[in-house]
């Protein structure tokens, strides 16, 4: 992760960014990062003790937000409050996500719904409420819009169909929107990940924190790099789109050369 930095680049200032999903893994990295660069940040999640762990360790630079991105009067509050903190919004980190994996012939319609709520609906309808403050964006580059896709859309787990489904919606939901949102001169694009330490699967009852991280591990060598990631690649990446202000309709692969297809796994 960069160092400390007082303010942003000159000519610039600092940029609000909202970060939804925020209370571990990707998200927390990425909020982290972005108030070392001297941002202001407000972090989305649905539990509060970890909403008030990153405010007192990242301080006045960070606002909390307590709620579900699938919850229609959480969204609202999400916006107002980053609008409030910024003093407007430049930028729209859609990370919040779950994971659901079940055989074809045992998946849940339930369960289904949920997953395409949290990890494609919500960002959806977020996005559609942030636009109004994106398109007058006050930091100097512009409003953005940055979702999160995944690995599985190019490798194939069995198994990991649902989230797979959301993860592709995704990716193409951010061409459409570039096309949309472009004349309001607001940026869309996708990273996607390959392996990196995160809480979903342990979140979804899948692995404990353990199994987790050992399952994590196991994948270096499918990584052209030999290793995973870190949230700090991925927080790296994010950081370059909002501030990339001719780069829209992209999908940003930071996977170490996993989607390559090495075979020496």
């Amino acid at each position: 992760m960069s160092g400390p930095r007082d303010d942003p680049p000159a000519g610039h200032r600092p940029l609000s960014v909202l970060v939804t999903g925020a209370t571990s893994g990707i998200g927390e990295g990425i909020a982290r990062h972005l108030v070392a660069l001297g941002h202001l940040v407000t972090v989305v999640g649905r539990r509060a003790d970890r909403i008030d762990t990153l405010g007192r360790q990242l301080g006045e630079r960070v606002r909390g937000v307590v709620g579900d991105v699938a919850d229609a009067a959480d969204r609202a509050r999400m916006v107002d409050a980053a609008v409030a903190h910024g003093d407007g919004l430049d930028s729209l980190v859609n990370n919040a996500g779950i994971m659901y994996r079940s055989p074809l012939t045992e998946l849940d319609a339930a369960r289904l719904h949920d997953v395409f709520d949290v990890n494609v609906i919500g960002p959806l309808l977020l996005t559609g409420l942030a636009v109004p403050h994106l398109e007058s964006a006050p930091g100097g580059y512009g409003g953005c819009v940055v979702f999160m896709g995944s690995v599985h859309t190019q490798r194939a787990f069995p198994g990991a169909a649902p989230y797979a489904a959301t993860k592709g919606a995704l990716e193409t939901l951010t061409g459409v929107l570039a096309a949309e949102l472009g004349p309001k001169q607001i940026r869309v694009s996708c990273i996607r990940p390959g392996a990196v330490p995160s809480e979903i699967n342990v979140a979804a009852g899948l692995a404990t924190v353990e199994e987790n991280l050992e399952r994590l591990q196991g994948l270096g060598p499918a990584h052209a790099l030999g290793r995973i990631g870190t949230v700090t690649d991925i927080a790296e990446a994010t950081a370059y789109l909002l501030t990339a202000n001719w780069v829209t309709g992209s999908v940003l692969t930071v996977d170490g050369g996993l989607s390559l297809g090495v075979t020496n796994a």
